[in-house]
């Protein structure tokens, strides 16, 4: 399967080198295919399949906007314990598409379980018959326009033609290339851990530079484990760790009508079971998950569009996490702190207004406010030894931390996003044109 050259070369280009992303290899269970459906105007990989030969349990975290996509809708129809393929298109978002969108995902649907059962005859001992209703389906790209469900269904047998049952570095990147939109870089993450005394591997890909806003933004995870885990424990280390990890990140403060972010365990390693998330032997695998998760959210805010700063927003001491992360998100979505940090101006004033305006009820008297290291306010006051200086010198720096302590109670947030920039205007100004 060749790498697509323009997207590698493209990447490469934008600062990232192939030793910054992670030495992703093989995951038994899991194949990888990706092709240009000609999505786009200009050649690209646009079309991703992964494929379960003996298939996968999952779970799976969508959107809460109100208006969903079509393959948002087709996933949550579906019912099949086990998962044969997952299909990503890239350039359309299949939202606001109506009847025709869902029937397009049906019909490949189709095609390509059709095609994946010639498959299983063609290689495996035992063939099993795939349906369609093993297909899921991830949409990334414009809304409102209508699905290229033949240009897509026509790419299906050069798919599995391409299938490959070993992986290594560069088909991951190539997955991660081929899933891009708007994105700059291709996000890939790993982390090995065991349950039990078996070694097991967390791999991960994702997608998302804006329209990016928590309350699963427009946002695609996909991670694949060796491990033998059920669909419930699944579901519940997923639903456990997105609300500090994907749920944590916001570029724009727009919820996509396409978000989802999905796992999947081959079980191809026998580790012993696992009944509950609290079993101590699910312990490292816990931990690990929350790791891939969070660097994969945070290759998203780095990568937001027009991005020059990555910020973190540690809302500390508060009576409640639900207040921490209100305030937390009050200050991440403000766009006049935003193109404050964007012209290195550290105008705490607009952190203050930030609080101020998320309804949450503070003690002026006991906050506290720090950027990176440097106090501003301590008590209510500013800082006796504050230097607008010293602060101005650390906003050019390309990591911004900013640590407001409430001082009311034991609970925290964090929250990560990214400055405003004129960028990010043209960017989404230019976006259909």
């Amino acid at each position: 399967m060749p790498l697509n050259v323009n997207n590698f070369i493209n990447s490469l280009n934008l600062k990232s080198k192939n030793r910054d992303f992670q030495d992703l290899e093989h995951l038994d269970g899991v194949s990888i295919s990706t092709v240009c459906a000609n999505l786009y105007s200009k050649f690209r990989d646009d079309l991703v399949m992964f494929y379960f030969r003996d298939g996968a349990n999952y779970a799976s975290v969508y959107t809460q906007s109100k208006i969903v996509s079509e393959n948002i809708k087709w996933n949550l129809n579906i019912k099949s314990k086990k998962i044969s393929s997952l299909i990503v298109n890239t350039r359309n978002a299949n939202a606001f598409t109506g009847s025709d969108g869902y029937k397009g995902l049906k019909e490949i649907a189709e095609e390509a379980a059709s095609q994946l059962t010639e498959k299983q005859i063609e290689d495996e001992d035992s063939p099993k018959k795939i349906s369609s209703n093993q297909v899921l389906f991830g949409c990334t790209g414009t809304i409102g326009e209508k699905y290229p469900t033949e240009k897509i269904k026509n790419k299906i047998p050069e798919l599995i033609k391409r299938i490959r049952y070993t992986q290594n570095k560069f088909i991951w990147m190539k997955a991660a290339l081929g899933i891009m939109t708007t994105d700059l870089q291709p996000k890939i993450a790993m982390e090995e851990c065991q349950i039990g005394n078996k070694s097991v591997k967390i791999y991960g890909i994702a997608k998302g530079s804006g329209m990016i806003f928590p309350n699963m933004a427009t946002t695609l995870g996909y991670i694949f484990t060796d491990a033998d885990l059920s669909n419930d424990v699944l579901s519940k280390l997923l639903k456990k760790n997105i609300d500090t990890t994907f749920n944590a990140i916001t570029c724009d403060g727009d919820t996509s009508t396409n978000d989802m972010v999905s796992i999947f365990s081959t079980g191809k390693v026998k580790n012993p079971i696992i009944k509950n998330i609290n079993d101590k032997k699910i312990f490292n695998f816990d931990k690990a998950l929350h790791l891939v998760l969070l660097n994969l959210s945070k290759r998203i805010v780095k990568d937001g569009e027009g991005a020059t700063k990555f910020i973190t927003v540690n809302i500390a001491k508060s009576k409640s996490e639900k207040e921490a992360r209100v305030i937390a998100f009050s200050i991440a979505n403000s766009n006049l702190v935003k193109t404050a940090i964007a012209g290195e101006d550290p105008n705490w004033g607009r952190i203050i207004m930030a609080i101020g305006k998320s309804g949450v009820k503070i003690d002026l008297k006991k906050l506290s406010i720090s950027f990176g290291s440097i106090k501003i306010i301590e008590k209510g006051q500013i800082f006796k030894n504050y230097n607008e200086n010293e602060a101005s010198n650390y906003m050019k720096d390309q990591s911004i931390d900013i640590l407001v302590n409430l001082n009311m109670g034991s609970k925290s947030f964090t929250a990560y996003t990214m400055d405003l920039t004129k960028k990010y205007i043209e960017i989404n100004a230019d976006y259909r044109s």
